[in-house]
């Protein structure tokens, strides 16, 4: 298979067969031999991946705890951020449709691209090679969870809380803008707050993703220790 003139460079890893890196950056849409079958791989390798990160990063955590702090950092939206700091949606092979639909942008397809190419890097190269190359892309998420007592509350919920455990009104959210193609829609929100007076906004592929972020800037704010 041939690659995209413009080739994507992975930090810290070097392909020694190019074709299995292509295969991972095309969509089902573009060719018969696509990156499906690596997807299938590349999420038991990602789970795997997360799964010895948290074991270590949490050494007293119970199973509950780890399993749904994996799933917070395997989760399609959380794979699509990694997918974006790599810049993949630039490099991905896609058929006419998902081209004209934005298909690029969209989370889904990202996120299984990023599956995909973790499990060429194992093909490529072995387990140790593709963990030395993927634990990085997880370390800012794994940083970034809340403690383990409060793990599985989103960022709107916590802002919530904070606000009624001081008897203060809660937030207001509002829809500012909805642009991109049906299928590849960005909302931004604004969330606001009274108590102290603090504004946020937000961007998502969603309005609640939107409304999430907005909330965790306010988080952000007005108690730092509260936002993971």
């Amino acid at each position: 298979m041939a690659l995209p003139t413009d080739v994507l460079r992975l930090p810290g890893y070097a392909f020694r067969d190019p074709g299995l890196l292509a295969q991972a950056l095309t969509h089902r849409s573009a060719a018969p031999l696509h990156n499906e079958r690596l997807e299938f791989l590349g999420d038991a390798l990602v789970n795997l991946i997360a799964a010895e990160a948290l074991y270590r990063h949490w050494p007293k955590a119970d199973e509950g705890t780890l399993t749904r702090a994996r799933a917070e950092l395997v989760r399609e939206s959380a794979l699509a951020v990694i997918a974006r700091d790599l810049d993949l949606g630039r490099y991905l092979i896609l058929g006419p449709g998902e081209m004209k639909s934005g298909g690029h942008r969209r989370d889904s397809i990202l996120a299984d691209a990023v599956e995909a190419i973790v499990a060429a890097i194992h093909l490529d190269a072995g387990f140790e090679a593709c963990r030395e190359a993927v634990l990085p892309w997880f370390e800012p998420a794994i940083a970034a969870l809340p403690p383990p007592n409060k793990l599985g509350k989103d960022a709107k919920t916590r802002l919530q809380e904070w606000l009624q455990g001081r008897q203060k009104p809660l937030p207001v959210y509002r829809l500012l803008a909805e642009t991109g193609d049906e299928h590849a829609k960005i909302f931004r929100v604004s969330c606001a707050i009274a108590e102290p007076p603090v504004e946020c906004e937000g961007e998502g592929s969603s309005r609640r993703a939107a409304e999430q972020v907005a909330a965790d800037c306010v988080l952000g704010i007005i108690d730092p220790v509260a936002r993971p």
